[in-house]
């Protein structure tokens, strides 16, 4: 005859449902207290090897936590996985507060428990169901921006070597583009171009800004686009004028609708042809493009509670030139955001903050637009994060559009924790005026410019790198500063 099992109850409801939450609180205490020894010594032991497990990847393998962020396999595991463990927890709660409870409990003793255990188990299903919803939403953003190689056609972008994706690319370039297609236009605007030069090894990363109003914006030897822009993108028979349509901005919109299916299989092929003129105008290899869309970035403004940033002149809402792709009639601004420092501004403000152009200059649009995303950066916090994840990654959706491949996104993540440690900075190619008025600039100088800026350099101790990112960053503090003496122009 098998061993007595000594069994436990409480003496009343009270002390049952002072024991159920101890055993919620720590999972598999009351199977033991109730003679369940074997059973609540596993699930003790799980409940110590998943919270010491979760402890040491918070706090040693972030590297492995944000790869697991970008896998969209591993996310779908990790949803089922916190499900799972939610019922799981659940149950033990359940059953621990039977065992436990007197074997002839009051009615109101019995009503008593089973709404504390009902709390209890709403207390652990709703955190869990966020943190499942969270996990897919990731899942989700991971998977509709981010495109697998074999899902996705570009006619620009490098094949991806899984193992060792930077051995070939000393450094990593890759084209920002802020895309104008608001409500009411008709066409496409890439007002904000910029390349971000990464060097693979160190992180080390340099800026470069590209204005709207170039023209004449090469393409190289070899592109199908060069056999019909031989001397850049604009039209010689409209004499050497300016010629807003062959801007850099129009270059997106208008060469797709011009010459469709030109440089063969591609997703997006206004980015592909921006890549190539940013490539032969820089004197750079352009490996991949990230676009934001600027509505999506009004609704992650919103989600995160707004900005705070320094305004030193007054910011035109709205405004029309009438002239460019896809361009209105003429009109004024409808109202301005007025000078003044610590202005806390929601989405939409945050919004014409950084792209209000009308009577200003693009120089002074640039600097908003990048004090913009610093203030953007810093008004995102970790409980921002959590509480509002869900909302930024469906704007995120939105926003974002990118030919980086999934395959490359574990190698990125390293690289982005070297550029986090690193210096960025701007490379100013106007410093020799070399597009006084962006109809004919001088794209040899900038290469030029671009060449001494990025060549290696002698090794510098680590007292001489942080003097220089320190540097970086006061320079852009600075220029984020209140200076009200500043007109915009």
């Amino acid at each position: 005859m098998g061993a007595h099992r000594r069994t436990f109850r409480a003496k009343n409801s009270s002390q049952a449902i002072l024991l159920t939450v101890l055993s919620a609180l720590l999972p598999g205490l009351g199977l033991v207290l109730s003679g369940r020894r074997r059973a609540g010594t596993i699930v003790l032991m799980v409940t110590a090897a998943l919270v010491g497990a979760a402890a040491y990847l918070g706090l040693a393998q972030r590297d492995a936590v944000l790869q697991l962020a970008v896998d969209p396999n591993r996310l779908l595991i990790a949803t089922g996985l916190v499900l799972l463990l939610a019922v799981a927890w659940i149950w033990v709660v359940v059953v621990s507060h039977r065992l436990l409870r007197p074997l002839t409990p009051t009615t109101l003793g019995r009503l008593a428990g089973a709404l504390v255990v009902g709390l209890v188990c709403f207390g652990i299903a709703v955190p869990s169901t966020i943190a499942a919803q969270t996990v897919m939403a990731q899942r989700n953003l991971v998977g509709s921006v981010f495109q697998s190689e074999g899902n996705s056609k570009s006619a620009t972008r490098p094949a991806v070597d899984a193992k060792d994706p930077w051995a070939n690319t000393p450094r990593l370039n890759i084209l920002l583009l802020g895309a104008d297609d608001g409500a009411g236009r008709t066409g496409t605007r890439t007002d904000t171009v910029m390349v971000a030069s990464i060097d693979t090894k160190t992180g080390n990363t340099k800026l470069i800004s590209l204005s709207r109003n170039w023209m004449r914006m090469p393409f190289p030897a070899n592109s199908p686009l060069h056999k019909v822009y031989p001397d850049g993108f604009w039209d010689p028979s409209l004499g050497s004028g300016e010629q807003p349509q062959y801007y850099l901005d129009a270059m997106y919109d208008t060469i797709p609708k011009k010459y469709p299916g030109i440089l063969g299989p591609t997703d997006n092929e206004g980015a592909d042809a921006v890549k190539l003129a940013a490539s032969a105008a820089l004197g750079l290899k352009i490996d991949y493009y990230l676009q934001v869309n600027l509505a999506g970035f009004q609704q992650i403004v919103d989600a995160v509670g707004g900005i705070t940033v320094n305004v030193n002149y007054r910011v035109p809402i709205g405004g029309e030139y009438g002239i460019g792709p896809g361009a209105n009639a003429p009109k004024k601004p409808s109202g301005y955001i007025e000078p003044g420092p610590n202005q806390h501004l929601d989405g939409f403000h945050a919004l014409w903050f950084a792209r209000g152009r009308y009577g200003l200059s693009d120089p002074s649009r640039q600097e908003r637009q990048r004090c913009t995303i610093h203030a953007l950066v810093n008004s995102v916090s970790s409980a921002t994060l959590v509480t509002k994840y869900q909302q930024i990654a469906a704007a995120s959706r939105q926003m974002l559009r990118t030919d980086i491949p999934q395959e490359l996104l574990p190698a990125l993540i390293q690289l982005g924790l070297k550029v986090k440690q690193a210096g960025v900075s701007d490379i100013d190619l106007d410093k020799d005026k070399n597009f006084p008025t962006g109809r004919d600039p001088n794209y040899a100088a900038m290469r030029a410019i671009i060449q001494n800026a990025l060549a290696p350099k002698p090794h510098r101790t680590t007292a001489a790198t942080t003097s220089k990112k320190h540097v970086a960053t006061q320079n852009l503090n600075d220029a984020c500063a209140y200076h009200p003496e500043d007109n915009g122009t």
